[in-house]
């Protein structure tokens, strides 16, 4: 039987199997494959009327430009400090935000009490479910010239502090309102990978005495590692996704210096400006610099750790 026959045999026996993949399928093509066409528009001088009614064919009747919108892109202070923008903010929100999950889930699983503890995680994983404009609502709400806090210190007498538009601070709370938001939820799968984790290991370190904190040191966190590893891949792959929701909801011209963003520029210059083709080679320099990312941090940790993605 060959490898045709093969295939055949299967289908027809799991058939019903590969029928519920159909509707993936044909999310994927729709979603995924069918708008790659539109990469095109970075190389052309874009005209969304040169077939009226289809916009596919408009594409592919507008007139070849090389890469006079990625020179120009290069070119622009704007973009330059978008891009410096984008690796600053996600930088911190890896320093600063991605081992706290691993902190939670590590400790909140040394907490004996069930209750405490399933109540703690409901509180913790609760945010995540908040859209970012409530989320800037409660913010607002505290840091706002009208806020709670600044409202604390006007009656102690003491200055007002312009939180949301300081660029000195403003780069600080989008760091802590995504940590509030997204710790709980990022912790899901390291509590998942605890719980798989070989029992009588810890049951053999209680025999030789260990205490907590060396059971932690010495079983748990080796244990972690590839999962750590391969969520530390994903995120360095995401890099230049500093976090267009968050960003796009709390910042205002005041801060454009120091919180626009990739994705905020490609906005403003794609819908906002109608610059079609410019926003669309930002996006697709975005999008190779991220898969570029994604292949190199995997290569490292295969490397050094003997494990990755693939």
């Amino acid at each position: 039987m060959n490898k045709k026959d093969g295939f055949l045999t299967c289908l027809c026996r799991y058939y019903d199997l590969y029928l519920m993949l159909v509707p993936a399928l044909i999310y994927v093509v729709v979603f995924h494959l069918l708008p790659m066409i539109g990469i095109l528009i970075a190389f052309k001088d874009y005209n969304m009327f040169a077939v009226p009614g289809s916009p596919f064919r408009s594409i592919l009747e507008s007139p070849w430009a090389g890469f006079k919108y990625f020179q120009q892109v290069f070119s622009r202070k704007e973009f330059l400090n978008a891009f410096a923008n984008t690796l600053i903010i996600s930088v911190y929100k890896i320093i600063f935000i991605f081992p706290l999950p691993i902190i939670f889930a590590i400790f909140l699983n040394e907490v004996r009490s069930n209750r405490f503890q399933k109540g703690l995680q409901l509180i913790v994983y609760l945010p995540h479910f908040l859209s970012w404009v409530v989320i800037y609502g409660i913010f607002v709400s505290f840091l706002s010239s009208t806020g709670i806090i600044n409202t604390i210190l006007g009656a102690l007498g003491m200055n007002q502090v312009s939180f949301l538009m300081d660029s000195s601070k403003f780069r600080g709370i989008l760091v802590i309102s995504d940590a509030w938001k997204e710790i709980g939820w990022s912790s899901i799968i390291y509590f998942s990978a605890i719980a798989g984790m070989d029992q009588e290991c810890f049951d053999a370190a209680d025999v030789d005495g260990a205490t907590r904190l060396q059971k932690i040191w010495y079983i748990t966190v080796p244990s972690l590692l590839p999962t750590i590893v391969l969520m530390l891949i994903i995120r360095i792959g995401n890099i230049m996704n500093a976090g267009f929701d968050q960003i796009f909801v709390f910042y205002n011209p005041t801060v454009y210096d120091v919180a626009d963003i990739i994705g905020t520029y490609v906005y403003r210059m794609g819908l906002g400006k109608l610059e079609f083709s410019t926003g669309t080679a930002v996006g697709l320099f975005n999008s190779v610099i991220s898969m570029t990312l994604v292949l190199t941090s995997n290569f490292v940790a295969r490397r050094l750790t003997g494990k990755g993605i693939w």
